[in-house]
């Protein structure tokens, strides 16, 4: 504020040496921190009751120190936010003389000073009208006066602010999304606004203005801290700018770090994100639960107390719950003898677009048990499954973030963690763009033969940068390695390294190079090697440029890379042929031989501890079956597996003759139990039979338990389906291949689509990965024969219409 230009006389006198003693305080390094801004508002405090006490006296009145200046947290160039407060007998010219001469010699040291006169009243009637006045006086604290008036002035606003908080609160969190949407977050700009970004000093004083509501509190752990550290932050600005500035300027960040002892401006950066993330992440825990109570008392008033919902616990995964529209642990869970859980528990709470509760966060740290290394099957599923959830995957990962789990289950992520991309081309610190790469990735499942690995590898693609060199370069010895914990096989591991050490080709070639000279291919066929890991490129390419930034990507450059892989695919050839068809194990043949002799289901069912046939298959349960040739068997089988909550993770189905006098079709599944144990044998056989004879009517068991659900999971973008015509098929079938959302009843659902189109499943080759199905089924004629190339196309717009429209795990 600009003073206005004093009476003379209105002002003068000595300041009492406050003007030294705080160039002194300021000016004393070892002074920092925490310690020098108490200091600072304490000589404050001084001064201007020294000031108020030579004032002539005017009734009762009181000198109030509000918002920063209120807590205690004075910045070199921090305004001084005052509140003349009186009780309104005085005559108006003796209280504009008792404010004449607090006012003025402020303004004569140049001070910055935001101040008001007003009775409690009046107080109170502006805090009801402008909820930034309200905060402020929130944190009103005595200086000088009577101290009974401050003392009814903060009963009277406290109590104010409690019993509007119900519709105060909603108008708090509005504020602060339209500051995130105008100063972005914290954590991740270049220049952040340590005060007015999302994760600033704005969302710390919120979350004071909410505890003091009594409705919610925020996570403690580190809240503190992190505030003081953007506090820190802010005072080396302020000295070394000589400007009440918030913004942490590229230019003013290498004496910024001086100031503090930080080793770069880097180090800086990382300091500043951390404690950012840490306000961020208690802010969105406690507007939930802001929300939660709300809802709560809205519930109340529209039932009654006794006629409110009961909030149920409802399983997700083992040892997962739903309540209350947040993810926990079940009350059987043991965090400490379950290492899979937490991923099992974020893969849950992403797949459900909800959040992962804080406790849950809390409990999974605090009993952690150690993952093997390598990890097994399952950790690894559900790694890929939590990376595949698009926009959900972030605050998931982002919880795991608060409670230093990312970093136990991933040790190398410490190094990326926070890092900052001195590039204004990137949105995102390293991390966050590996996990946003991630999300952008999950959109390109559908074209891509491995899902899984596309993943990961949008995961690990810059996982160099923070090492010496070529980021590239470094991050294919760092992939190697994490992927051979994550538990991939040698091939698999290879696939992952070339795709970190060569994620940059593409895009470089395409957009810096002549597409039209042969000698531009050969350095890109020699990288990629083989049509996969081309196409696992391509879909990367452009997740890591999507998650980059506006500018990183665009319908030219796509059309450029688009234009590079089709040339080097040519030079390449086609791809690999669908899966061979296998003979079946001994097991099974036992199964296939019991079946024909019986004319009836056989079935086995047995725990294994080896990973399955497939080197990216999940540790599960192997359940063969056996059933005499007729149709409806696949969607029959499925339907029953999905009514037991039997997740597949992989499949073979077949048509065999085991003595050469009839056909069989043998299922070998790999299942696991969503949650609990699997059923027993002999009442999957039951239902099966039931299934067969009619009595059971699956599909409308299905659709009767998913219509009970006790509210539907929120809807996320997912991918739609693709199925097509291998074009390297088998001579004696068509392939159809399927690539879609895995979800309850989706094999049923495809068994049944093929049965309404009347072709008959020869065999079929099922692949669950992460949350991606991958299907190929064999199919043919009703007399055997493979189909026309038209009836094929057909046949597979047909499908993708059809599970297009519905939603439908492999849960059979």
């Amino acid at each position: 504020m600009t003073a206005p230009t004093p009476t003379t006389g209105a002002h003068e006198g000595p300041d009492g040496g406050y003007a030294s003693a705080r160039l002194r305080l300021l000016q004393q390094e070892a002074r920092s921190g925490p310690a020098r801004r108490s200091e600072l508002a304490r000589l404050t405090d001084d001064w201007l009751a020294g000031l108020l006490r030579a004032q002539p006296r005017a009734g009762r009145v009181a000198l109030v120190a509000v918002g920063g200046y209120g807590r205690g947290e004075l910045s070199p160039r921090s305004d001084l936010d005052l509140l003349l407060l009186h009780d309104g007998k005085a005559r108006p010219r003796e209280i504009a003389a008792v404010a004449d001469g607090l006012w003025y010699p402020v303004w004569d040291l140049g001070l910055a000073l935001d101040h008001s006169v007003r009775t409690v009243a009046q107080a109170r009637a502006t805090a009801a009208d402008d909820l930034r006045a309200q905060l402020g006086l929130l944190d009103a604290r005595h200086l000088a006066g009577d101290a009974a008036l401050t003392a009814e002035l903060r009963t009277e606003l406290l109590g104010q602010w409690r019993s509007g908080a119900h519709a105060r609160l909603p108008a708090l969190r509005e504020l602060g999304r339209e500051r995130a949407a105008r100063h972005g977050e914290l954590p991740h700009l270049l220049e952040p606004d340590l005060k007015e970004a999302a994760g600033g000093l704005r969302d710390a004083t919120a979350l004071r203005a909410v505890a003091a509501s009594w409705l919610a509190d925020a996570p403690r752990q580190g809240l503190e801290a992190a505030r003081a550290t953007l506090l820190d932050v802010r005072d080396a600005l302020h000295l070394t700018t000589g400007r009440a500035t918030e913004r942490l300027a590229l230019q003013d960040q290498d004496q910024v770090a001086a100031a503090l002892g930080a080793l770069d401006a880097e180090s800086l950066l990382r300091r500043v994100y951390e404690a950012g993330r840490t306000i961020s992440y208690a802010s969105d825990v406690t507007w939930r639960e802001v929300g939660r109570v709300l809802r709560a008392r809205t519930a109340r008033r529209r039932f009654g107390r006794r006629a409110a919902p009961v909030e149920r616990r409802v399983p997700l995964a083992d040892g997962v719950v739903e309540q209350d529209g947040e993810v926990g642990l079940a009350r059987t869970a043991r965090p400490d003898r379950d290492p899979v859980l937490p991923l099992r528990a974020a893969a849950a709470a992403a797949e459900a677009g909800l959040p992962l509760a804080p406790p849950a966060v809390a409990a999974l740290a605090a009993r952690p048990a150690a993952l093997p290394v390598p990890w097994p099957a399952e950790a690894r599923e559900q790694l890929v499954t939590l990376l595949g959830a698009g926009p959900d995957t972030v605050p998931v990962w982002e919880a795991l973030e608060s409670g230093g789990l990312v970093t136990r289950l991933l040790p190398d992520w410490e190094r990326v963690r926070c890092r900052p991309q001195r590039n204004p081309v990137h949105r995102w610190t390293v991390d966050r763009h590996l996990v946003e790469t991630a999300v952008r990735a999950s959109a390109l499942t559908r074209r891509v033969r491995r899902p899984d690995l596309l993943l990961v590898a949008a995961l690990l693609h810059d996982m160099g940068k923070g090492w010496p060199g070529d980021h590239s370069v470094a991050g294919e010895t760092i992939a190697r390695d994490m992927a051979t914990r994550i538990g991939f096989d040698t091939a698999d591991t290879e696939t992952l390294a070339t795709l970190v050490r060569h994620h940059l080709l593409l895009v470089e070639t395409a957009t810096r190079r002549d597409l039209d000279d042969p000698a531009t291919l050969t350095p890109v066929v020699e990288a990629v090697r083989d049509p996969l890991t081309l196409e696992l490129l391509h879909a990367l390419t452009e997740a890591d440029a999507l998650a980059t930034g506006p500018a990183a990507w665009s319908r030219w450059r796509a059309s450029l890379v688009a234009g590079l892989v089709a040339r080097v695919a040519a030079r390449l050839g086609e791809g690999p042929p669908p899966p061979a068809e296998p003979g079946p194990s001994i097991a099974a043949e036992r199964l296939a031989v019991e079946a024909f002799r019986t004319h009836g289901p056989a079935l086995a069912l047995r725990a294994e501890d080896a990973e399955g046939p497939e080197p990216h298959a999940p540790v599960g349960v192997q359940l063969d079956i056996a059933l005499p040739e007729r149709p409806g068997l696949l969607p029959a089988v499925a339907g029953v597996l999905a009514l037991h909550r039997l997740a597949v993770r992989t499949a073979r189905v077949r048509s065999h003759d085991p003595v050469g006098a009839g056909r069989v079709l043998l299922f070998e599944w790999r299942v696991t139990a969503e949650y609990g144990s699997p059923p027993a044998a002999e009442r999957l056989r039951a239902d099966l039979v039931r299934a067969l004879d009619g009595s059971l009517a699956v599909g409308r068991r299905l659709a009767e338990r998913e219509a009970a659900q006790r509210r539907p999971r929120r809807p996320r973008p997912a991918p739609p389906p693709r199925v097509t015509v291998a074009p390297a098929g088998s001579r004696l079938a068509t392939v159809i291949e399927v690539r879609a959302q895995d979800a309850p009843g989706l094999l049923h659902r495809i068994g049944r689509a093929l049965e309404t189109a009347g072709v008959r499943v020869r065999s079929a080759h099922v692949s669950t990965l992460g949350a991606n199905a991958v299907d190929a089924f064999y199919v043919t004629t009703a007399d055997g024969a493979p189909l026309l190339p038209e009836r094929a196309a057909e046949l597979a717009r047909d499908l993708e219409r059809a599970l297009a429209g519905e939603s439908g795990t492999h849960t059979g």
